[in-house]
C-alpha cells in the first residue's frame, strides 16, 4: 500500500524556512550539515561506545537504553501522526541533507516528520552527557548543542520548526520516564521486557525504517547486556590510548557490520517498503547492536585491545 502521509503546518513555519534558506544560502548548508551529523545515527553510537567501551559501562548502559527508547517511541508516534517533510509540499523549500540516500520523495524511506528523532535524541543523549561529565567546558557545550541540532534540521529543509519543538519536549519527557521505570524495576531485565512490549503494537502500524531500526537496537541491546554481563564482564579501558583504539575498533565493527549483514539479500528487497524488509531491517540492528555491545568487548578481556 502506497503510503501519503498528511500536511499540516503553521504558515510561520514556511515563511521562516524559506527565509533561512535564501539568505544563509551555502552557509546554512554547511552550517546545516556540520550540526545535524551531531544528532545521527553513526555519531551517537560513536559517543556512547565512547563512554560504554571504554568509561564507564554501567553509564553507557544508561545512555543506550534511553537513547533507544526514544528514537523506538518517537517512530511510533511518527507513524501516527504521518507527518510529510516540508519540502514534499512546498516547492521554495529545498531538502538540501536527506534522511536517507535514495529517492527523497519515498517516504518509507526518509520517514515522517513529526516528531524530529535528530532533537528528541540530540537532547537526551547531550543532556545526560551534560550531568555525566565533570568538565565544565563539555558542560555548556552538551547543553547548547541539541539547540543547534535542532536548528540544523530547520534550515536543510527535513523538520518543521514545530517539528522540532516537540522532539526536544518528547525526549526530555522520555528521560524523566526512563528514569521513574529504573527506578520502580531494579532488574534491567524487566525494563527491556517493558519497553519491547509497550511498542509491540508498532509492528501492526509502522510502516517507516526508523521504528525498526530502533526495535532491533533495543532487542541487540538487551541480548547484548545478558551475553556481556554473564560472559564477558570488560572493565574501563586503563588510558586514553585505549579508550580511543576501542571506540575506533567498535566504530569499524559497526559498520562493517551493516554492509556484512546486507550481502545476503539483493538490494531490491532492502529498499522496498514491504513488511519482509522491514523485518529484516530490525533483524540486521539486532545483529549489529549485540555483536557491537556484547560479543565485540571480548577483546578487551583477551588483552587486545586492553593492554
Amino acid at each position: 500500500m502506497e503510503i501519503t502521509g498528511n500536511t499540516f503546518f503553521f504558515e510561520w513555519e514556511t515563511s521562516l524556512m524559506v527565509w533561512l534558506q535564501e539568505n544563509l544560502g551555502p552557509l546554512g548548508v554547511r552550517f546545516g550539515s556540520f550540526f545535524t551529523a551531531f544528532g545521527e545515527s553513526i555519531c551517537m553510537i560513536l559517543i556512547i561506545g565512547l563512554i560504554y567501551w571504554g568509561i564507564d559501562k554501567k553509564f553507557g548502559k544508561y545512555l543506550m537504553i534511553n537513547l533507544f527508547s526514544v528514537s523506538l517511541f518517537g517512530a511510533m508516534i511518527k507513524n501516527v501522526a504521518l507527518r510529510r517533510r516540508p519540502y514534499f509540499d512546498h516547492e521554495k523549500i529545498q531538502c538540501l541533507r536527506p534522511v536517507e540516500k535514495g529517492d527523497i520523495y519515498d517516504i518509507s524511506l526518509q520517514g515522517f516528520s513529526f516528531p524530529s528523532l535528530h532533537a528528541a535524541n540530540s537532547i537526551t543523549l547531550y543532556s545526560l552527557l551534560g550531568g555525566f561529565t565533570k568538565v565544565k567546558a563539555l558542560k555548556i557545550i552538551c547543553w547548547i548543542l541539541p539547540f543547534f541540532v535542532g536548528l540544523s534540521r530547520v534550515i536543510i529543509g527535513v523538520h518543521y520548526p514545530t517539528d522540532v519543538l516537540v522532539g526536544w519536549a518528547f525526549g526530555l519527557l522520555m528521560m524523566f520516564l526512563m528514569d521513574l521505570l529504573m527506578k520502580k524495576v531494579k532488574d534491567s531485565k524487566w525494563v527491556f521486557v517493558i519497553l519491547l512490549v509497550c511498542a509491540l503494537p508498532g509492528w501492526f502500524f509502522c510502516r517507516s525504517s526508523d521504528f525498526y531500526t530502533g526495535y532491533g537496537l533495543l532487542v541487540g541491546m538487551f541480548l547484548a547486556t545478558t551475553f556481556e554481563k554473564k560472559y564477558v564482564k570488560f572493565g574501563p579501558a586503563k588510558d586514553y590510548f585505549f579508550v580511543l583504539l576501542r571506540v575506533v575498533g567498535g566504530g569499524v565493527v559497526f559498520v562493517a557490520l551493516s554492509f556484512l549483514t546486507k550481502l545476503p539479500f539483493p538490494e531490491e528487497l532492502l529498499s522496498a517498503s514491504t513488511f519482509l524488509s522491514l523485518l529484516i531491517r530490525a533483524l540486521r540492528y539486532a545483529v549489529m547492536s549485540f555483536v557491537a555491545f556484547g560479543v565485540y568487548p571480548l577483546c578487551f578481556n583477551k588483552g587486545k585491545l586492553d593492554l
